[in-house]
């Protein structure tokens, strides 16, 4: 079901919940979390379609802040309400602010927000510069953010090292998951020779790149030879990892879409399923931990620093 209310109000939004709740049987009890979802006029539609996805993992209540840059438009905000079959597990609320209207993101949130339970804000585009400052950011928990989606990624994960407070993440460390689990199970088998030489291979435009080659560099305590390639030649995204030991060289590549070849010195070469992973993967993996990921912390602050003056 799908409500429209154009020129609306918080307190009427508010409102209009309790009556579809009271009149239709739909209701927000079992709802772990609220999700605010940050957004431009446009943008709406595959974060929405992403966290209903997610919300049958995650039952929670989403709140959809899509916003001009206000000003010359009229000040109005107008809303759409979506339950059942249109939300998923979730209940979706999206508030469109024009104008003026649009200049406090917080006050258009704030009523609408479940009693005790958690927030979580995610931008899939373009994020503030801190995210921990903004007017969504100072009311989350958790704060999720997509380099990958910025007109400039790099510059983004720069940006983010830089402005780390505990309870951010970002969906460039979350489609690392199957790559570091994988590099994680490799090293873990015998022989346990040490690595002493590491190369990272990805497209130019790739902040998952960068971040698998700054754990590795982390948690190895080996120099990485970072080897970015344009992403017009083909290659998107991560395209290998080359592990030197004494022994030989560990080589895990992707060779298609969603398969990886994994060689090892005196081994069999085995292809491994890595495909690549979707919004909804990734929002839900963030969603089933609330507390802050501690490791990117230390990867986004220590790592990426590092990283960049060894490359330099």
């Amino acid at each position: 079901m799908i409500v429209d209310l154009p020129n609306t109000t918080t307190s009427a939004i508010s409102k209009t919940l309790v009556k579809i709740r009271e009149e239709g049987g739909a209701v927000a009890l079992g709802r772990v979390l609220t999700l605010i979802i940050s957004t431009r006029p446009g943008n709406e539609e595959e974060a929405i379609e992403a966290a209903n996805d997610a919300s049958r993992e995650h039952p929670m209540r989403v709140i959809v802040v899509s916003r001009g840059d206000g000003g010359a438009a009229e000040a109005r905000v107008d809303a759409q309400i979506r339950v059942g079959g249109d939300a998923g597990a979730s209940e979706v609320i999206v508030v469109r602010a024009h104008g003026d209207a649009a200049l406090d993101e917080e006050s258009l949130v704030m009523g609408l927000l479940l009693p005790d339970a958690p927030v979580v804000a995610w931008w899939p585009g373009e994020a503030p510069e801190r995210v921990s400052e903004s007017a969504i950011g100072r009311i989350a928990q958790r704060r999720i953010t997509d380099a990958a989606a910025s007109d400039n990624p790099l510059g983004a994960l720069e940006r983010l090292a830089g402005s780390y407070r505990p309870g951010d993440t970002d969906f460039a460390w979350t489609r690392l998951t199957l790559w570091r689990a994988q590099l994680a199970a490799v090293l873990d088998q015998p022989p346990y020779v040490p690595v002493t030489a590491i190369e990272v291979h990805g497209a130019s435009d790739s902040p998952s790149t960068v971040l698998l080659a700054a754990w590795l560099q982390l948690q190895l305590g080996v120099e990485v030879e970072l080897v970015l390639s344009e992403a017009s030649r083909g290659s998107t995204g991560i395209v290998g990892v080359h592990l030197t030991r004494s022994n030989g060289q560990i080589r895990l590549d992707r060779t298609a879409v969603n398969i990886a070849t994994l060689v090892q010195p005196d081994q069999p070469t085995h292809d491994i399923s890595l495909p690549r992973r979707n919004l909804r993967d990734c929002l839900a993996e963030e969603l089933r931990r609330l507390d802050p990921d501690d490791l990117y912390g230390d990867v986004i602050r220590r790592g990426v620093p590092a990283l960049s003056q060894s490359v330099a």
